[in-house]
């Protein structure tokens, strides 16, 4: 028997057992297309967690000093920072790159005080990298070059009981351990939606911080990438080019807690993955180890008639093939206009969370969860299909094989 004569057989096998098959279909399609709909899911909320992190000040990558990977200590700065600063901008695929410097402070009005982290930034670019800031609920932001300002969170201003063009006593622990102050003047209030971060804005520019502090301006480089499918690439590239005093650090080393959540979805999700091919797997293997059953007469034949063992076993794998096949065509045609819209419509959490604040470690959330749509959910459908639906045709092929012509023959019918 021929490939050909042999395919055109596999199908008119299935043809033969028209509700069995339907059914199998069905099956796959349903078991495959739910498990794209939870991998389109868990990777949206992926990615949402990265922009969430670089654009609420992280960025997607930063340059730090060598030690600060250990200790995280804040009074560190970048020797050349200036200039590394300037040499980072100009290249390529970096949408934006702003310099930060942080210190620990005390924020004074009268007899109330308020702890705070102060950001040293670059007002000219630092909108760009960090959207809270980008609209001030009062007053406006810090200008290029302004000083003796300062923006601060609405709850830090509602602690004080203060308001624009008040001022503040800064106090902060400076070069050496000395203690230093400033009168700072508030030229706007942010209010993020989150009182948690609002309760820790706190920006002033870097030749504010530095003049307070008696450190040099620079701690951190932050950069916002143009294309942030290029992380691990430009990571790498960056740590080729970058001094080796120097160390580049990911959104997900300085947000652990948003990475570990990220990584035990996508372990929970590939679970239940796992769970659906394995029970769309049982679920053929008992549809054609019964189909395997009904023909061992049949099977014995063709056997008798010189059909080698290898191609008789080929018959049952092609059959596989056939149901993956159709069977992804299915879970493609099921998943994918779901997976449309929850790519452009998303899902809304905000009732589920009661209105509570969306902030983890300085980051705000979205409430709203867009799924990933491209052209990789036919790749993936078809892989899970067929993988399901060959492995699955092992089993009945290998007994097809072992079956005796004269023992078959002899079955009563």
């Amino acid at each position: 028997m021929s490939s050909s004569t042999g395919t055109k057989y596999a199908v008119r096998s299935l043809a033969r057992h028209t509700r069995r098959s339907i059914l199998s279909v069905a099956g796959i399609g349903l078991g495959c297309g739910v498990c794209l709909l939870l991998v389109s899911f868990v990777r949206g909320e992926g990615e949402m967690m990265m922009r969430a992190a670089a654009r609420s000040g992280t960025g997607h990558l930063r340059v730090v000093p060598g030690e600060w990977v250990k200790t995280r200590e804040a009074d560190l700065r970048l020797e050349d920072g200036p200039r590394f600063v300037q040499k980072l901008r100009g290249r390529a695929g970096f949408e934006a790159v702003a310099p930060h410097a942080r210190t620990d402070g005390l924020l004074g009005f009268g007899t109330r005080t308020a702890g705070v982290q102060m950001v040293g930034v670059d007002p000219q670019v630092e909108p760009a990298l960090n959207r809270l800031v980008r609209e001030v609920t009062r007053g406006r932001y810090l200008k290029p070059g302004e000083r003796g300002a300062v923006v601060v969170g609405k709850a830090i201003a509602d602690r004080l009981d203060v308001a624009v063009d008040d001022d503040l006593m800064v106090t902060v622990s400076g070069q050496g351990g000395e203690m230093r102050s400033a009168m700072l003047r508030i030229v706007g209030l942010v209010s993020t939606g989150s009182r948690d971060l609002d309760a820790g804005l706190c920006h002033v520019s870097l030749a504010e911080l530095a003049e307070i502090t008696g450190y040099a301006p620079v701690a951190e480089i932050t950069i916002l990438l143009a294309d942030p499918e290029r992380l691990q690439e430009m990571h790498r590239s960056l740590e080729k080019e970058l001094p080796d005093r120097l160390a580049v650090v990911t959104w997900a080393e300085l947000v652990p807690e948003l990475a570990q959540g990220v990584k035990i979805d996508e372990t929970w999700t590939n679970l239940m993955v796992g769970l659906v091919v394995a029970m769309v797997f049982l679920g053929i293997a008992s549809a054609q180890l019964a189909a395997a059953l009904e023909r061992r007469r049949e099977f014995a034949v063709l056997a008798a008639l010189g059909m080698p063992r290898w191609r008789l076993a080929g018959v049952l794998v092609v059959e596989g093939l056939f149901l993956g096949l159709t069977g992804a065509a299915a879970a493609l045609a099921l998943s994918l206009p779901f997976a449309w819209l929850l790519a452009w419509q998303g899902i809304d959490f905000t009732e589920l969370y009661g209105g509570a604040d969306l902030a983890v470690s300085n980051v705000l959330l979205d409430p709203i969860i867009y799924g990933d749509f491209g052209w990789w959910l036919v790749p993936l459908g078809l892989g899970l299909a067929l993988t399901a639906t060959v492995l699955s045709s092992l089993y009945p092929s290998w007994y097809a094989v072992r079956t005796d012509p004269a023992d078959a023959l002899r079955v009563e019918q």
